[in-house]
């Protein structure tokens, strides 16, 4: 695999855009990803009966606090650290990104059952160090098993063969901003790292299609430009349909009317991967705002956090961070952290060789302490 970071095209424009479309992306998803944590097994029945006949209008306490994330935003942030860890590891001429985001999923799954960091584990970065992320927060089983041991589920023999659940969707936001890189290397990124954990077509094609998806709109497309793109390339995939069926009936959704929770719930529940991409896509779709695109989201009978998560990813990289509704923002679970690792992210993408390169063996320790090429 090969790719380009795209270090040349920055300008100090294209710098602070592209770092407000991450901090957008990152902070969208997991404010989606709160917003449902609280009613994400519960039917929309409940869930009006609960909240009333809007349903969810705001944070409900989950896990002990308001604007508490999930398993969706604790495997995102890994996976932006092993996408980091990849570019300052290939300074070492080493350079296959799904070994680092692997690894780094590795360093999620030790949050899911160990007490806390081990401090003596510098080899781990600065991402394994935050206690706040050592808790589990319904972590789908298959995400469990599939790193449960240290073997790398690849195409060729992929973990959990006959799983698609929505954890490889949920956590792929962040293959689409590698803005520098051509789409369909960003696909086959996303689809190489889904297969970790879930090994049916589905479920990592649909991983894929929502990394370009975020790609194109990253790079400025219109939301409906990108998902025809990502059909494009779903299409030279086989078994692909059942996601290309489901991206079409969300695009076909948005022509049936005014949007309504029943109209989500026609395009399913979201426990499956084609199921979260759709409703995730369709309610950014018809978002008059990010707010009205999240509440969409969230509620409906299903996998309330997984959606809001995928429709918050792609509103806060469609729009950027200052779209963000700023009273979620301020609530927000890991805020800081999150806001960190996206400004490293941005800074890795757009000024990397500023940090480390092949001449600069030592770099800058600083960067290298909190990425290490270990």
């Amino acid at each position: 695999m090969t790719a380009t970071s795209g270090a040349g095209i920055w300008g100090r424009a294209e710098q602070q855009d592209f770092r407000s479309r991450v901090r957008g992306c990152l902070l969208g998803g997991a404010i989606g990803d709160a917003l449902g944590a609280a009613v994400e097994f519960d039917s929309l029945d409940a869930i009006r009966g609960a909240h009333g006949p809007q349903g969810v209008t705001d944070y409900v306490p989950a896990y002990g606090r308001r604007g508490a994330i999930t398993d969706d935003t604790q495997m995102t942030l890994f996976t932006v650290d092993g996408l980091i860890r990849a570019h300052v590891r290939r300074d070492t001429g080493a350079w296959h990104p799904p070994t680092d985001v692997h690894a780094a999923y590795r360093r999620w799954a030790a949050t899911q059952r160990d007490w806390g960091p081990d401090e003596r584990r510098k080899e781990d970065g600065w991402l394994a160090r935050q206690e706040w992320l050592y808790s589990q927060r319904a972590p789908g089983r298959a995400c469990l098993t599939g790193l449960a041991d240290d073997r790398m589920g690849t195409l060729e023999a992929p973990k959990n063969p006959d799983s698609k659940g929505c954890g490889t969707v949920m956590r792929s936001a962040p293959f689409g901003l590698l803005v520098g890189w051509e789409p369909q290397l960003v696909f086959q990124l996303a689809v190489e790292c889904a297969v970790q954990t879930h090994g049916h077509p589905t479920g990592y094609l649909a991983a894929g299609a929502f990394a370009v998806i975020v790609h194109a709109v990253t790079r400025g497309e219109s939301l409906d430009a990108a998902v025809q793109r990502s059909l494009v390339h779903l299409a030279a995939h086989p078994g692909h349909e059942e996601t290309t069926d489901a991206l079409k009936q969300a695009l076909g959704a948005v022509r049936q009317g005014l949007p309504t929770a029943e109209r989500v719930q026609s395009l399913g529940e979201g426990w499956t991967a084609e199921e979260a991409l759709a409703i995730g896509v369709y309610c950014a779709l018809v978002a008059e705002d990010v707010r009205h695109g999240l509440l969409l989201a969230v509620n409906h009978g299903g996998d309330s956090d997984s959606t809001g998560s995928i429709c918050g990813n792609l509103l806060g990289a469609l729009h950027g961070e200052t779209a963000l509704p700023a009273n979620w923002v301020a609530e927000l679970e890991g805020r800081a952290t999150i806001l960190e690792l996206a400004d490293d992210f941005a800074m890795e993408m757009t000024q990397g060789p500023a940090l480390h390169s092949p001449a600069t063996p030592a770099g800058s320790p600083g960067w290298l302490t909190r990425y290490p090429r270990a």
